[in-house]
């Protein structure tokens, strides 16, 4: 198993691209290449640098891709709150809350490395 199958941060980030993807085939079918398509790539962006990051030579090329996946969560959280606004989902209170548990993760083994 890859390392960083075994983290749980990683764990939960796949979850979230889980549950943006469900959430997003709800949306109008005219955002397809729009919201649902930024939505859906920053979530996939945020497990995906944990796994390239963990995958890394380096702690400080690690801390790097985690850096970047904090990035991609507030990018997430920045389209949530504009899909929220528009109307197309009202489940943001639990989406951000999840999105903060993840941030908080990330911070805490970027911290650790």
């Amino acid at each position: 198993m890859k390392a960083h199958h075994n983290l749980k941060v990683w764990q939960r980030a796949i979850d979230c691209v889980t549950t943006i993807y469900k959430l997003t085939e709800r949306f109008p079918k005219e955002e397809m290449f729009g919201l649902t398509s930024q939505m859906r790539r920053a979530a996939v962006s945020i497990a995906s640098n944990i796994a390239e990051g963990a995958a890394r030579g380096s702690k400080a090329e690690f801390r790097k891709f985690l850096a970047i996946a904090q990035g991609s969560i507030a990018e997430l959280e920045t389209q949530i709150l504009i899909s929220f606004k528009l109307g197309f989902c009202t489940e943001n209170e639990a989406l951000l809350s999840e999105l903060d548990e993840i941030s908080r993760m990330i911070e805490g083994l970027r911290k650790s490395l």
